[in-house]
């Protein structure tokens, strides 16, 4: 932005709306910020202001980044923005009508999931060495988390109460507050015993937690440090596939469906509201099953 530029104060008053109604991330906030000060530069040049631009301006902003070779993906997050700016404006009655009320936004490709192979997988989960307590602790959150298809920071934030090894049942809280109860099969609970027996205690270093898998600091793990975690397995065990906070997640629902697990049933356990969410890992699996036809049918 020029040194010149003076920001609408519409902008941080929305912003502080954001913040205090909706409890959003740095990161979300700074997101809009960037969004609606580029549009209110460019208003501004062609002397106008946010409050007063209408539906024309705004489709000659988005015609402009067209121009510029912007990625679909961009002018898609500038609308978002955009439309909520003018629906918070609309609800304060600082304008009449919503400029973004017929405005569609780009139609964006889904990218399909990273996964992994249910060789990679075992190859990733053989790769901890249970004499160690770090690596034994790790051994059980990987087979949990390949088990249950839990997000990782529904993992790390697992409490002893969650679990239970007896039922071989794990209850997660996820978004929104909405509770589900998921299995943890044979294998999961097995593992989850023997580092509550040999590794846990050595953790906590004679400190009170409920955590279930500490650090070794004795407190929750951060979602980032077990994603480094996975990576250094993910290379010594010679896995090759890009790999992303959520692959052991995109792994456990593409692998039950191409088992013929019923689409209904990933959905709930992956907390899923909307079942279209859940859809894209049909075509992760449909894609795997036409490789397998290929290589394997005599007239593939």
């Amino acid at each position: 932005m020029p040194a010149d530029y003076k920001p609408d104060p519409a902008i941080d008053l929305f912003l502080d709306h954001l913040w205090s109604i909706k409890g959003l991330s740095d990161n979300t906030l700074n997101a809009y910020r960037t969004d609606l000060r580029h549009f209110d530069r460019y208003v501004q040049l062609k002397a106008g202001d946010l409050i007063s631009r209408g539906q024309l301006d705004i489709r000659d902003y988005l015609a402009v980044r067209f121009d510029k070779g912007f990625a679909k993906s961009s002018s898609a997050r500038m609308m978002s923005s955009l439309r909520r700016f003018y629906g918070y404006l609309l609800v304060n009655k600082q304008i009449s009508s919503d400029p973004m009320a017929l405005l569609k936004s780009p139609k964006l490709a889904r990218k399909l999931p990273d996964s992994l192979s249910e060789d990679d997988i075992d190859r990733l989960l053989s790769e901890p060495n249970e004499e160690d307590p770090l690596e034994c602790r790790d051994k059980a959150m990987l087979e949990l988390l390949y088990a249950t298809g839990l997000r990782v920071s529904e993992l790390v934030g697992l409490t002893m109460e969650q679990i239970s090894l007896r039922q071989g049942l794990v209850r997660i809280v996820g978004k929104g507050g909405k509770e589900r109860l998921v299995p943890l099969g044979e294998l999961a609970v097995t593992e989850v015993e023997s580092y509550l027996k040999y590794a846990r205690a050595e953790l906590l270093k004679g400190k009170q937690s409920d955590v279930l898998f500490p650090s070794k600091r004795a407190q929750q793990m951060t979602r980032q440090t077990f994603w480094h975690r996975i990576k250094l397995y993910a290379l010594r065990a010679n896995i090759s596939t890009a790999l992303s906070p959520h692959t052991l997640r995109h792994a456990f629902a593409t692998h039950l469906l191409n088992h013929g697990a019923d689409l209904r049933v990933v959905q709930l356990l992956l907390g899923h509201s909307d079942l279209s969410t859940t859809q894209i890992y049909t075509h992760v699996a449909t894609a795997r099953l036409a490789s397998l036809h290929s290589e394997h049918h005599p007239r593939g």
